[in-house]
């Protein structure tokens, strides 16, 4: 949230914050991004190590019943609500692990994430 003072307010836990190439990148900003799209169903989004940028988004989705969606889709879905630099180099499609009370295991992700190639976009 940006006030009008100038100042900005991320409202993500510092964890979540994913930093690539010196810019920080709400994970929560992505995610919204990513829920908008009408074949999703949930999605996380976590950093993932990248040699060049230190880290890049890396999006995980799951699909509504019935619906489909390329990782192209999704992409072009995000480069044009999001900035560039904020859009998953990465994007894995399943179910997403969730705890008892139906929370997503951000933790596991990230594992996940950790031995993923990159995505040119």
């Amino acid at each position: 949230m940006q006030y009008p003072d100038g100042y900005i307010k991320i409202k993500d836990r510092s964890k979540d914050i994913i930093i690539s190439g010196g810019e920080n990148i709400s994970s929560i900003e992505v995610e919204d991004v990513l829920y908008r799209h009408p074949a999703v169903m949930a999605a996380a989004v976590v950093a993932r190590p990248d040699p060049k940028w230190g880290e890049t988004p890396c999006a995980f989705v799951e699909l509504k019943q019935g619906a489909t969606a390329t990782v192209e889709e999704i992409v072009v879905h995000c480069k044009r609500h999001l900035a560039g630099f904020k859009v998953p180099r990465a994007v894995v499609f399943g179910e997403l692990p969730k705890t008892s009370t139906g929370k997503i295991q951000k933790f596991e992700l990230r594992r996940q994430a950790g031995s993923l190639s990159a995505i040119d976009v």
